[in-house]
């Protein structure tokens, strides 16, 4: 049982960037103009296709949808690639400012060496020379960043990895999670504005209900719980061949190289062969829901972080390859149970018709009604409607319009938040909205500002961005979460 997602896109793409767009927009401009009423989503939905239906046919064998989707990445990069630089070209006034900007760039801002390296640096100078499509968004003034985002915690403003307040609390980490009775309370609190690296993956698996509190039962519990997940493997994996079972496999083969696919951690065979048996599993014992587009999504952050337990330097480029069987096995079982935790909070949003997302989507037209009404009347204004933009802020929990870096400094609040991949994320999805209120409401038309709504300028963010975000969720919800009625108008 697949659903299908509204609007989906993996990376979003502005299909102005492809080579079939100016061959539409001249054939555009021959026909007589339509009425500017008739239909707006319909007309904007056939100019911007999704990015994955190039070449991708669902009739297919799997080896042909493997080697259709291997020459479908190498498309997406030079067009993501293209997008970001022609998103920061206010920053290059001179080709000459430009180089002296990259020879002076940090170690650790170094452009991952990749699979479409090549494609990358001919896009890169086929973007520097091209006239820009659209209107650019207004940028700070920031280092040159890597095309491919690091998943490296840090700010990307090149902050100090530790200062000596960060020692502190992890220290602070250190002696609740050594101690014979983990408060848990006192985790939450301390997890709230952000969990070290260091011990981010034992604080996950506790946040997330997987590891007990005390300290002597969590070796017997992880080691019954990866047992038993082995044993779903050996029972339930075989029947993926099964005619029942087929099309939700099928999905899952085609949608994992979906997956982040300009870093190369992502794009290795090993690694996908266990996020399908994660995600397999997964829907299989889930029949409520099945498979649903966008749940391969929240596989990443565990394992990532799951995997920086084994791996001391930045994971985006790791072979894995170089771990022990058991390490693989137990990062795997790790990534099921919690990814499966945090479904079980929001499964509503991926059960038939998936009324948790309608419900949540609702509730962010009304609350942001509520906050900035010039933003909301501007929206009616040009007939855009919130489940346009906003399906899939809720089905992805932001993980599409945000770096994975930062998606995982926003998941330490969300374990930490009572029901906050479910309650809270509302209100961090009210904050991310109105924090581009100045270029929504720059934008007069509905192409321009649904192409804005899915291209939001983020790729920059760091830990100071998303802290700042969540501060104002927190307001948010501070004010409107008891107080339904609260500036009701």
């Amino acid at each position: 049982s697949i659903q299908p997602v509204y609007g989906a896109q993996h990376p979003p793409l502005d299909p102005r960037l492809t080579k079939n767009f100016i061959k539409d927009r001249s054939k555009a401009n021959a026909l007589p103009m339509k009425s500017k009423k008739a239909s707006s989503f319909h007309e904007f939905a056939r100019n911007t296709s999704d990015a994955w239906d190039i070449g991708d046919d669902e009739d297919e064998d799997f080896s042909s949808s493997s080697s259709s989707l291997q020459t479908l990445n190498s498309k997406v990069a030079k067009a993501t690639a293209a997008q970001v630089l022609e998103n920061h070209s206010k920053l290059r006034a001179k080709p000459e400012r430009t180089q002296s900007a990259l020879s002076d760039m940090p170690a650790n801002c170094k452009v991952i060496k990749s699979s479409s390296e090549a494609q990358l640096s001919r896009t890169s100078e086929e973007a520097c020379v091209r006239t820009p499509l659209q209107k650019q968004q207004s940028l700070p003034l920031r280092p040159v960043i890597p095309l491919v985002a690091r998943i490296s915690d840090q700010n990307a403003s090149g902050a100090p990895p530790m200062t000596v307040r960060e020692k502190t609390r992890l220290e602070k980490f250190r002696q609740l999670l050594s101690s014979h009775n983990t408060d848990l309370d006192e985790l939450r609190k301390c997890s709230w504005p952000g969990v070290p690296r260091e011990v981010r993956p034992v604080t996950w698996r506790l946040l997330s209900g997987y590891l007990p509190a005390n300290m002597e039962r969590r070796k017997l519990t992880l080691q019954r719980k990866r047992e038993e997940y082995f044993g779903f493997i050996q029972q339930y994996y075989d029947s993926r061949n099964e005619e029942h079972h087929q099309d939700t496999y099928r999905q899952i083969h085609i949608d994992i190289p979906r997956t982040n696919p300009l870093i190369p951690l992502f794009q290795q065979p090993l690694v996908q062969e266990i996020f399908e048996r994660i995600l397999f599993i997964w829907a299989i014992r889930h029949p409520a829901s099945g498979y649903v587009q966008g749940i391969n999504d929240l596989v990443t952050p565990f394992f990532v972080v799951f995997l920086s337990e084994y791996v001391e330097e930045d994971v985006e480029n790791f072979d894995v390859t170089n771990l022990s069987q058991d390490v693989l096995r137990s990062i795997e079982a790790d990534s099921f149970w919690c990814m499966s935790k945090l479904l079980d909070g929001i499964q509503d949003n991926y059960t038939f018709a998936q009324p948790g997302i309608q419900k949540k989507v609702k509730a962010l037209e009304e609350l942001v009604s509520r906050i900035d009404e010039q933003v909301h009347n501007h929206f009616r204004k040009y007939e855009v409607e919130y489940l346009q933009f906003a399906f899939r802020w809720m089905n992805n929990l932001l993980m599409r319009e945000l770096p994975l870096r930062c998606t995982i400094r926003l998941w330490d609040t969300y374990q930490s938040e009572p029901e906050g991949f479910s309650h809270f994320h509302l209100y961090v999805c009210a904050a991310f909205l109105i924090k581009w209120r100045k270029e929504i409401l720059d934008e007069e038309d509905f192409q321009g500002l649904l192409m804005l709504l899915q291209n939001l300028p983020t790729i920059h963010w760091g830990n100071e961005e998303i802290g700042l975000l969540l501060a104002e969720a927190y307001r948010l919800k501070y004010m409107f979460a008891d107080a339904p009625n609260h500036y009701r108008r």
